[in-house]
């Protein structure tokens, strides 16, 4: 389970560089589930070719690395409790790297399925890690910008493995074709998964261990020591940091499922809430977007570099908008952010059906897409993204970290992040197989009431949690 914060970071009024240093050595992890997702994006055409994959596996082969990620962001904050926050994200980044040379050279469909359910592991326990090591370390008052990173580097991670993939399906002359060494570009594009892997083992490996992590081992003269390396302030502040940390985790070491026990259908309101928000990130059909993207622009006519392209332009507009919204997460309540998120999102998606609408079938059974509809397609597309970027890509994470009491932060947020991860493995794992049987219109459309849904769930149910403290979440469902 996730572990909770300190209730203080000993930091002067600008964050020192040590520590925002560590913390975006932390979110490299979200590189690992930024480039996993484009290089299944990129690949999976030509992987399904090769291995004559139905509709119904190529989603598999797409998603089950989402099933290992639930079983790996359940497990991971226990077993860092035994091991140390910087192992398991050495030891994340170690099992993700070996799968990407096992798949590379996966025979056969039967091996390359849990080959990638174990890469979903370790990217599971990496997204665990990444928020929980920079709460640990990062001041309350920047936590929305710095735990923001780790979106920031899913989006960069998604933008540099399509253009890596782009890059390898033109030299090949296409995904399926042999680019270097007798094996065909697809291949290649999953050996590229050791390069982000080695990053992020390797800049664990330079990162202190957590001071929380410390102290709960009895190691405090370390996470002073730590504190003092990383904040540069005096050994008072430390001490009084040192010490609420060990009350914190004295008062909330014994939190277990049975603490989410409440009046609502079982559960405390502020835990359906949570969960709602977790499903919530998934079903806006965000990963739908980025995972099939390449195969959604080819199957309405475009070649595949050109539609490689349009995903890589895509990518690159994540990027952007997620820089935009690191710099406003602290600045704007999270209420109002995610209801006009929700808005925009819901207004693109709905412009998206409408325009694959307009798609036609040739004699030959080829799909025929007016050009003028294509550009707005595109267009929408983006804009559901940049709507997504903006508000729900790093704000759910956020809120989620912080919206929970301390008396159940860590289980909930636990479960909540595997929520997340099944939601997601769902959508993508079902997307081929709806797509086909109802068409791309009324599959968008779907994503579009969704999030009509969500402006009611955020402006009805969700507390705003911008400017107040951890140990004021209390565990009541009245949105502020």
């Amino acid at each position: 389970m996730t572990p909770e914060p300190p209730v203080a970071s000993p930091v002067p009024a600008r964050v020192p560089g040590r520590v925002v240093l560590a913390c975006l050595a932390a979110a490299l992890g979200g590189l690992l589930f930024g480039f996993d997702t484009s290089v299944v994006n990129s690949a999976v055409g030509a992987l399904s070719e090769h291995f004559e994959l139905t509709a119904s596996m190529r989603g598999m082969v797409a998603s089950l690395s989402l099933l290992g990620c639930a079983v790996g962001a359940w497990f991971a904050g226990s077993v860092s409790e035994r091991l140390g926050r910087v192992k398991v994200m050495v030891l994340s980044a170690l099992l993700f790297g070996v799968c990407a040379v096992l798949a590379a050279f996966a025979p056969s469909v039967a091996l390359l399925l849990p080959v990638r359910l174990l890469a979903g592991v370790g990217i599971g326990a990496a997204s665990v890690m990444a928020p929980a090591y920079i709460a640990e370390v990062a001041p309350a008052r920047a936590r929305g910008r710095l735990g923001g990173l780790q979106q920031l580097f899913i989006t960069i991670g998604i933008f540099v493995a399509l253009a890596a993939g782009l890059a390898m399906a033109r030299a090949a002359g296409g995904a399926a074709h042999e680019l270097w060494g007798g094996l065909p570009a697809w291949r290649w594009m999953f050996l590229a998964e050791l390069v982000p892997a080695a990053l992020y083992a390797l800049a664990a490996f330079r990162l202190p261990e957590s001071p929380r992590y410390l102290v709960s081992q009895g190691r405090e003269d370390e996470a002073k020591a730590v504190l003092q390396r990383l904040t540069g302030v005096g050994d008072r502040e430390v001490d009084d940091t040192v010490h609420q940390i060990r009350a914190s985790i004295g008062e909330h070491a014994t939190t277990s499922l049975r603490d989410l026990r409440g009046s609502a259908l079982g559960l405390k309101p502020i835990v359906w809430i949570g969960l709602g928000v977790a499903a919530l990130i998934q079903l806006s059909g965000i990963n739908a977007v980025f995972v099939y993207s390449t195969s959604l622009w080819e199957s309405v006519g475009f070649t595949e570099s050109r539609a490689l392209t349009m995903s890589l332009v895509t990518a690159a507009v994540n990027i952007a908008v997620t820089v935009v919204a690191i710099g406003l997460a602290d600045r704007f309540g999270r209420r109002p952010m995610l209801a006009a998120g929700s808005v925009g999102m819901a207004v693109s998606l709905a412009v998206t059906a409408f325009a694959f609408g307009h798609a036609t079938t040739s004699a030959s059974g080829e799909l025929v897409f007016p050009q003028v509809w294509a550009m707005t397609a595109l267009v929408a597309v983006n804009l559901m993204v940049v709507s997504f970027g903006l508000t729900w890509g790093p704000l759910g994470w956020v809120l989620l970290g912080e919206m929970f009491p301390h008396s159940i932060r860590a289980t909930a947020l636990a479960v909540a992040t595997a929520v997340q991860w099944f939601v997601n493995y769902g959508v993508t794992r079902s997307f081929p197989v709806v797509s086909e049987s109802w068409g791309l219109p009324a599959t968008y459309g779907t994503f579009a009431a969704i999030s009509a849904f969500a402006v009611f769930f955020v402006l009805r149910f969700l507390p705003e949690t911008k400017g107040r403290t951890l140990e004021q979440m209390g565990d009541g469902a009245r949105a502020g």
